[in-house]
């Protein structure tokens, strides 16, 4: 197993480094930390690499996921996966909860962000420490388009997420909401009820519903891409393209040379 390479920063013509910027005579670099870092967190420790891949409901995220960490193992990566209500903590009240639609605004956020710290400091900073490449099936970006859209104000989201560890690559699978119920329909025969935001009460239509609630999710995404510069990717394309697109720019920032891959017999029937 090899550790992942860090990236060398590319200087533009003007010759200082790009994404960072002198503040009297001094280059200041990005925090790892959107805001406050978390006590006892020594970034320079981090030697691994977080990728995130974001999207809506019936965007392709869980199969790239599948496909990226085969890619990467194949190529010497160890990898570690994170999603959401997957904390031991809090995971399965969350799904108790949301299976008796018993449950607030407020509080079905707070519990999100308890899943996603409590897997922040037992999956992620754990995984980063020892050299792995974590693979976030969905990040903070989604529990913060989600409660947005339920009046929960957007300062008060970020400041909830202000600890968090900022990836290094985050990447969009942009798709319209229209596909997006084909594919969750077609996968299932059914749609859930936070999935079409039935709890919102947008209409009385399943369909219509879920159009809404993914348009409104798919706004904040927009705005989210431009505050924190995703990588966005077009989601309706084939998996093979999307994957194809994918495993470029993560060779590229991982110095890895060959992009080639096929999956295995086990993973075979998610490329089309």
């Amino acid at each position: 197993m090899r550790s992942p390479k860090k990236t060398l920063t590319r200087v533009p013509p003007n010759g200082r480094p790009a994404k960072q910027r002198r503040v009297h005579n001094a280059v200041e670099t990005p925090s790892r930390f959107y805001g406050t870092p978390l006590p006892g967190v020594r970034p320079e420790e981090l030697s691994g690499t977080l990728i995130v891949i974001e999207g809506t409901d019936g965007s392709g995220r869980s199969t790239q996921i599948s496909l990226l960490t085969e890619w990467l193992e194949s190529q010497g990566f160890a990898v570690q996966t994170m999603g959401l209500r997957r904390s031991y903590l809090v995971g399965e009240d969350i799904d108790a909860l949301l299976a008796e639609n018993a449950v607030t605004r407020m509080t079905l956020a707070l519990m999100y962000s308890t899943d996603f710290f409590d897997q922040l400091e037992r999956r992620i900073l754990p995984a980063l420490r020892s050299g792995l490449i974590v693979l976030a099936d969905r990040y903070i970006f989604t529990l913060i388009a989600r409660a947005a859209v339920r009046g929960i104000g957007r300062d008060y989201l970020h400041g909830i997420y202000e600890t968090a560890l900022r990836p290094d690559l985050t990447f969009w699978l942009n798709v319209r909401p229209e596909i997006a119920f084909d594919r969750e329909f077609k996968k299932s025969q059914t749609i859930s009820y936070w999935e079409s935001g039935r709890d919102m009460s947008l209409s009385n239509d399943l369909f219509q519903s879920f159009i809404r609630y993914q348009s409104m999710i798919k706004r904040e995404f927009e705005y989210l891409s431009k505050r924190h510069s995703f990588l966005e990717l077009d989601g309706e394309s084939s998996v093979s393209a999307v994957n194809r697109e994918l495993r470029k720019r993560i060779a590229s920032h991982l110095a890895i040379r060959s992009t080639q891959y096929r999956p295995s017999h086990a993973l075979s029937h998610l490329w089309r």
